[in-house]
């Protein structure tokens, strides 16, 4: 069913010099329409890729009997290798939309459920469909899981962990009988073993659909929100044209902090956000030609549209981007200094889909960089052996060593996706990036400490010493990043070494609490 494919891209680049290294490709072979929602690194830069399969070829060998879509999870490690592989299976179809790494280095994964109790699933449907909760130790086991839901059809779109350790969980709701408009949002906040401890509905006369959560530094969270509504329930704010971007601010008790509403007289699609050091930066698809609060143009079909805001949600500054036909922007994440007290740029990931003529780079998987002021310094196309007719991005991540994974989908043909994943080493972020020479975190430590080399290396050798130079530990590695074990070690302080196979030697002092 798998298959690695170790190969070199073409890459070609629109502005700037090309300067990528694809490091590994992984090809997740379907002979279905598999559906790939994220990939989430772990806190030891591993990677998860989330989604929804239909695994018939394994069901006829089982007892389970399901021919719909189930969730589908694939761990791989950083050399790009399957660490596992775990399938979550209802009697009906189950899509997997939104993953999150907790930090005791588990998982909570959010889908929207059609099925009642059966197969993996414990808990009866309540009505139409429910949002699916799992919670996941570090090898995929489950710990818990619940179902959220009405009568009413819930889906689920987004999931976080805050700073208390519990989660909030983003979705949305239609049908109900207390409702605002024809479909609104649902917030739900839960306790770290899954305890539901409240309830948001947000929501004006129309249509909104949340598309982005994140969360904030102070146990709060920021909604992305696609609105066709305007003021009116919950609504304060009046939409500019047929649908908007409209964010809003939670505090950790998910209590509304402030709103705001951005778009043109046509349609507008908000797809993700991400914080900067002095704000955020929403971005998605536009229509509108200038006209409401937006002031940059469109050049041709559909383009992407950015908005840097303050904390309060005031506009600093917004941009317009065009590769041609509808672009669709599915990923972006912000280039931090290492004091994060300024922000270097934001890297942009998405696709373009053909709509009338197809140009040459149509249906491929495209990265755009650009500064803190939103001037575009690099924009390019990755191709290469796998290419195929339709290739279509759903996330991107960027690790702290400046590589980024870019995940998607790649089409033979209608019907049969494959899931495509790439990690690319990009000389030009790779300048950005400031370096150090070995980090650990968390610090102080509990059970598990994660041992961060900063330095190019193939085999490193990790050594623990207590303060009086007794070696306690040593680890041999060929990760950027390696989990210890301290649970073995006393209250105190201890001296973490890193020696490396190019002759690089750091030291780090590593607190036991």
């Amino acid at each position: 069913m798998k298959k690695n494919y170790l190969c070199v891209f073409t890459l070609y680049t629109v502005l700037g010099i090309s300067a990528q290294e694809v490091v590994w490709q992984k090809d997740i072979k379907s002979s279905t329409q598999d559906f790939l929602s994220q990939v989430t690194t772990t806190i030891d830069q591993q990677y998860l890729i989330t989604g929804s399969s239909i695994q018939s070829d394994k069901l006829q060998q089982t007892s389970k009997q399901n021919n719909g879509y189930d969730f589908h999870l694939v761990k791989l490690n950083q050399q790009g290798e399957e660490v596992w592989e775990k399938y979550f299976s209802g009697q009906n179809h189950d899509y997997l939309s939104a993953t999150v790494t907790t930090q005791d280095g588990g998982f909570l994964i959010s889908g929207t459920t059609f099925s009642g109790k059966g197969l993996d699933k414990k808990d009866e449907s309540k009505g139409g469909s429910d949002i699916w909760l799992i919670r996941l130790g570090e090898f995929g086991d489950e710990l818990w899981q619940k179902t959220l839901g009405s009568s009413s059809d819930e889906e689920a779109r987004s999931v976080i962990q805050t700073t208390d350790l519990g989660f909030f969980v983003a979705g949305n709701v239609q049908n109900a009988a207390k409702s605002y408009g024809s479909k609104d949002v649902l917030i739900t906040r839960l306790d770290k073993d899954g305890k539901e401890l409240s309830q948001l509905v947000l929501g004006g006369p129309g249509l909104d659909e949340v598309e982005k959560m994140i969360p904030t530094p102070d146990g709060g969270a920021l909604l992305g929100i696609y609105s066709r509504s305007g003021a009116g329930g919950s609504k304060k704010t009046e939409n500019y044209g047929e649908g908007d971007f409209w964010v809003i601010k939670l505090d950790k008790n998910s209590k509304v902090e402030w709103e705001k509403n951005f778009g043109g007289k046509g349609d507008d699609h908000i797809r993700t956000l991400a914080l900067t050091s002095d704000g955020l930066m929403i971005g998605g698809e536009s229509r509108s030609e200038r006209s409401g609060n937006k002031t940059a143009g469109i050049k041709e079909g559909t383009d992407l549209w950015l908005i840097s805001l303050n904390e309060k949600g005031d506009e600093q500054w917004q941009k317009s981007y065009n590769f041609g036909n509808r672009d669709v922007l599915m990923g972006m994440s912000a280039i931090h200094s290492a004091d994060d007290k300024s922000s270097k740029g934001i890297l942009l990931g998405g696709y373009t889909q053909a709509e009338g003529r197809i140009q040459t780079d149509d249906e491929t998987f495209w990265l755009l960089y650009i500064d803190q002021l939103g001037n575009e310094s690099w924009r390019k196309y990755i191709t290469g052996e796998s290419r195929k007719k339709e290739e279509r991005l759903s996330d991107l991540k960027l690790n702290r060593d400046g590589s980024i994974i870019l995940a998607g989908t790649s089409a033979t043909e209608l019907g049969k996706e494959n899931w495509k994943i790439v990690k690319l080493g990009d000389k030009q972020i790779d300048q950005l990036i400031e370096k150090y020479d070995i980090k650990i975190y968390p610090n102080p430590v509990s059970d598990y400490a994660y041992i961060e080399i900063g330095s190019s290396f193939k085999e490193a050798d990790i050594l623990l010493y207590d303060m009086s130079g007794r070696q306690l530990q040593s680890v041999k590695t060929k990760n950027k990043v390696t989990k210890i074990n301290t649970q073995a070690l006393v209250q105190g302080a201890y001296v973490v070494t890193i020696k490396t196979d190019t002759g690089k030697t750091a030291n780090a002092k590593l607190i036991k609490k």
